[in-house]
């Protein structure tokens, strides 16, 4: 199983202070089930600054921790890119890192609202032969308000991420209640942890995983897994049946 999305590498922003810490991360997503990490630093969110070469030169110093310690985990490359006109340049000129060297780039919008220029950097994206993810788009307010808004994104291209923890209420009813909507009306193309530690943000997923399954079905969730797998190998991801989500309110959990 593949983790897409993971702030695992120590000292570099809001995840672990220290290499003991994520090698216990690592050794919480082996116990959970995972085989790879994408680590993905923040760049660009407040004073967050991780540009590829160090995230390239930690994740390799991290790998090399956890070899030694007969965890059988693989840390892959990758960064959690903020929303910024700049994003297209970065990807090109190698200060920006898309998942695992794929031409899938982890984008995440600002909490309370989407820049208008989203809409054209992400077509621009797609010109330049990338493809955005949305990070936790049901934590984003515009979407919990108006959930149509992310499907306007995934009709032009783009595909979305779901935190395994807003499921179970993590953060909050109001992002519980989007992920549920966004779910069923499959606006979702990936599962991750987003896990920052092994206690407050864990990677712990197994007994959401069992839920979930008995609300929308092993193949849908079989598929959002296979996905983080395509990333890995860089093959297409096809975005298909999703509808156009209601004002109703769907209660999975």
């Amino acid at each position: 199983m593949i983790d897409i999305h993971c702030h695992i590498l120590n000292q570099v922003d809001d995840g672990p202070k220290t290499e003991t810490a994520s090698l216990a991360m690592a050794q919480q997503a082996e116990a959970e089930g995972f085989t790879d990490i994408i680590a993905t630093p923040h760049h660009l969110k407040g004073d967050y600054f991780n540009l590829r070469p160090s995230v390239v030169e930690h994740v390799a110093e991290l790998n090399s921790a956890i070899k030694d310690n007969d965890i059988n985990i693989t840390v892959h490359v990758g960064q959690e890119i903020r929303l910024h006109g700049e994003i297209i340049e970065g990807l090109k000129n190698g200060d920006l890192a898309s998942l695992a060297g794929s031409r899938y780039a982890l984008i995440e919008f600002p909490t309370q609202s989407i820049p208008v220029f989203t809409e054209q950097l992400f077509y621009d994206l797609q010109m330049a032969g990338y493809v955005p993810v949305i990070a936790h788009p049901e934590r984003n307010f515009e979407i919990m308000e108006n959930p149509e808004r992310l499907y306007e994104f995934v009709s032009h291209g783009a595909l979305a991420q779901l935190t395994w923890s807003s499921l179970d209420g993590k953060f909050g009813k109001k992002s519980k209640k989007s992920s549920e909507i966004l779910l069923e009306n499959q606006l979702v193309h990936f599962l991750a942890t987003d896990a920052h530690d092994t206690t407050r943000r864990p990677l712990l997923h197994k007994e959401i995983e069992e839920r979930l399954v008995k609300k929308i079905g092993a193949n849908q969730v079989q598929e959002l897994k296979d996905n983080a797998i395509k990333v890995l190998k860089n093959d297409i991801i096809v975005a298909d049946d999703y509808t156009v989500p209601s004002q109703k309110r769907f209660f999975l959990f």
